[in-house]
């Protein structure tokens, strides 16, 4: 098995965790938890297909590296940001009690 297909393996363990993570868990921080290991999982791809192209002397791999960890470190500040909105107005982070949303 080559180098490539275990990053690649891993790569699906990390991005099939953070599905699980994101879809069973009913805690709104477990489920920014689980984006973000979805997204590591899509930069890990990234850089693997990059360093093993014939052409990996090029930076384009690590550009779309660099710019997905700018969209998740946004992703993150703006979830971060729904979550204590939420608990600020009904006092708990779960998802299912926050059907309703009013100002």
């Amino acid at each position: 098995m080559t180098t490539l297909h275990c990053c690649l393996i891993f790569s699906t363990l990390l991005f099939a965790t953070g599905l699980a993570a994101a879809l069973a868990r009913s805690s709104g921080i477990l489920v920014l938890l689980g984006i973000e290991l979805m997204l590591n999982a899509a930069n890990i791809n990234f850089i693997a297909f990059w360093r093993f192209s014939p052409h990996s002397d090029a930076s384009a791999g690590v550009m779309f590296v660099l710019f997905s960890i700018a969209v998740a470190a946004a992703e993150a500040a703006v979830g971060l940001a729904l979550v204590i909105a939420i608990y600020r107005h009904q006092k708990s982070i779960r998802l299912q009690e926050a059907v309703v949303l009013k100002g």
